[in-house]
């Protein structure tokens, strides 16, 4: 028996001690591959901050941590080899400003492990040490706190796992399957597109009637004002009226396998652009690589599509189309302005009133890009001093719609008054009053002065709210979900601007790269736009489309809600921690509600009757599936995953 005691008590020694000879590793976050992090801006810092210098917090240098920036995430592998990861956080020393706010947080096992403070700009870091020894994929994140992402230089100093394992290694983020969700349209008639459109008395009319189904169609309409004719076989309403008034037109597309009709209110008086307008511009693709070739390519690509048949209907010419001053580019320098003044084109674009033309042939819109200084944001030749020159060639082409960006205005402004920030937007204002042609005026200033205060007022029918556009989630979350407050300055003529869509391929230059959005981000994208009454301008090559990306830009209910002839901009009514739900009165009496996950992890919201003020049965319908729900007494759950949306329609 002592022998047998003996024997247990030997290998219970052993075994304690291979528990203790079990090696205990330190692994530096730095050492493994940082460069799957996303970033809101910069590049990930290998014991560097973000912009590449030595890691600094509060006066003290770090020789090891990861350098980002605010929104970001990295994803770490750790299949339970990790016991504890431990970093000290905070905001890098190069912030020489007041701003830049920050949260750090870590997510694992479905689940928030650990979260810092609010971090300042100056303020002491945090220290964290946390138990991740059952966790089989860590995340680590840092979010902008509130004002927005400038200056969020954050830091990961001193971060190390230790390991008795498998080993820590990064890893992409899973994106998940690109689902299509909405249904096709039927091969029998459906008209699509706005119910309502102005034009000024006496300025060109341009219709194409949205109608998707078997060609070849035959158009038809009643109520037409006496100066306007339709194309029966294009379905192209032109001309131009005189008298003002409300005009009540029935629509009937018709082909082989029946007809269909829909009312059409042409508001022949003083505002144009009565709902957002709906097209594409060259910058989040093509940027200065754009040339005369590719605009007529995306025309041609927004019928070919069919996209043009959902109510797209702008093509739209960004920056980089005149002359670059002081160029010695044979293809983008020389003459800027002929003997009379009038801007000149660079050879990329040999002649804008052919390409006007084209477009205008097959019932599109075409829009173009200057600004009130010497020159704009790429270097090209702008307006300053030649608005009402630039005015009179813009309707001489036939341009249909401005962007008029601030950029080079900066070095002419005094400062940033309001009267400083007004002053080029009228005397713009006022050179387009004096053509007699509808031009849509896109102010492009980036929310200076809280301009959705006072963009109506220079006649702007749309104005940017905030910064350019990425596609990114950060970039993409901190610009929508900051339009809050911003419904009330909003409405038929007039329309705030969050920037434009990044879906497809995009890339600000000749090389393109499929969106950095996952679909369910792309969901959120679109439907959060459309709630906004936003202009909802493709960005992408439109001669790429997928599948998927067509199915986005191509749910005629989606477009309904944008398109919405009362023109109410969503307004949020419901946040709660990262669950959001925001919700558009339509001219029906229906309701657009999206329903937000801006979360990690998928999670269940709740949308009560109450916080629509609203009661009674109600019906709700999927608007991306098409599908009725079922009826509802007072309130409607639905599971959302991260970072997704469930929107959805309310009736009576």
């Amino acid at each position: 028996m002592n022998r047998i005691y003996s024997i247990v008590i030997l290998l219970f020694i052993i075994g304690l001690s291979r528990v203790n000879a079990q090696s205990i590793d330190t692994i530096w976050l730095s050492s493994l591959d940082i460069n799957k992090a996303s970033l809101g801006w910069g590049q990930p810092g290998q014991n560097k901050s973000c912009q590449g210098n030595p890691i600094t917090i509060n006066g003290i240098q770090y020789a090891s941590g990861f350098g980002t920036h605010a929104n970001s995430s990295l994803y770490i592998s750790l299949k339970g080899g990790s016991q504890r990861f431990s970093a000290i956080v905070g905001i890098d020393d190069e912030v020489k400003v007041s701003i830049g706010t920050v949260v750090f947080s870590i997510y694992g096992a479905g689940q928030l492990l650990w979260k810092s403070n609010i971090i300042k700009a100056g303020s002491p870091p945090e220290k964290f040490d946390i138990n991740v020894s059952r966790i089989d994929t860590l995340l680590l994140k840092v979010d902008g706190a509130g004002d927005g992402n400038g200056w969020d230089h954050a830091d990961w100093a001193n971060a190390y796992f230790l390991v008795s394992g498998t080993k820590p290694v990064t890893v992409g983020r899973i994106i998940e399957e690109a689902v299509i969700l909405t249904p096709k349209n039927p091969p029998s008639p459906q008209i699509h597109g706005p119910k309502i459109t102005g034009v000024r008395p006496g300025h060109d009319f341009l219709f194409r009637i949205p109608a998707t189904g078997n060609r070849p169609m035959e158009f038809s309409a009643k109520g037409l004002p006496a100066g306007l004719k339709l194309d029966e076989k294009s379905g192209i309403i032109s001309g131009n009226e005189n008298i003002p008034g409300r005009y009540e037109v029935e629509l009937t597309a018709t082909n082989k396998l029946g007809s269909c009709k829909r009312k059409l209110t042409i508001a022949v008086g003083d505002q144009i652009a009565l709902t957002p307008p709906l097209g594409w511009n060259s910058w989040n693709c093509f940027a200065c690589a754009v040339t005369q070739e590719k605009v007529f390519a995306a025309a041609d690509a927004m019928i070919n599509s069919g996209l043009a048949d959902h109510g797209w209907n702008y093509i739209n010419i960004d920056d980089c189309w005149m002359v670059k001053p002081d160029s010695d580019d044979p293809i983008l320098g020389g003459k800027v302005r002929d003997e009379a003044g009038n801007m000149l084109t660079n050879k990329k674009f040999p002649d804008m009133k052919a390409l006007a033309d084209k477009v205008h042939s097959r019932g599109l819109k075409i829009g173009i890009y200057s600004g009130p200084g010497p020159k704009t944001c790429a270097g090209y030749e702008a307006c300053f001093m030649h608005e009402n020159q630039d005015a009179a060639q813009f309707a001489k082409w036939g341009i249909d719609y401005l962007k008029y960006d601030w950029c080079d205005y900066e070095k002419i402004a005094k400062d940033h008054s309001l009267p400083e920030l007004k002053k080029p937007y009228v005397t713009m204002m006022e050179a387009l009053g004096k053509v007699d042609r509808d031009i849509v005026y896109s102010l492009c200033q980036y929310g200076m002065g809280d301009v959705w205060e006072w963009g109506a007022e220079v006649n702007g029918n749309c104005w940017r709210t905030t910064g350019d556009i990425t596609d990114d989630w950060s970039s993409m979350e901190e610009i929508g979900f900051n339009q809050a407050g911003h419904e009330k300055y909003a409405g038929p003529g007039h329309w705030n601007d969050p920037d434009m869509l990044v879906v497809g391929k995009v890339g600000w230059g000749p090389d393109l790269h499929p969106t950095r959005l996952s679909p369910y981000e792309q969901y959120t994208h679109i439907s959060l736009w459309a709630l906004l009454a936003s202009p909802l301008l493709i960005g992408c090559d439109m001669t790429q489309l997928d599948d998927f990306t067509f199915n986005l830009l191509s749910n005629d209910e989606v477009i309904d809600i944008n398109q919405d002839p009362l023109g109410k901009q969503a307004s949020r009514i419901l946040q709660l921690e990262n669950m959001e739900i925001w919700a558009k009165p339509l001219e029906d009496g229906s309701i657009a509600v999206g329903m937000f996950n801006r979360g990690m992890f998928g999670s269940k919201i709740v949308l009560k009757w109450s916080d629509l003020g609203i009661s009674g049965k109600r019906t709700i319908r999927d608007v991306w599936t098409q599908k009725n729900l079922g009826v509802f007494d007072t309130r409607f759950e639905a599971s959302i995953p991260s970072h997704g949306v469930k929107l959805v329609r309310i009736y009576r």
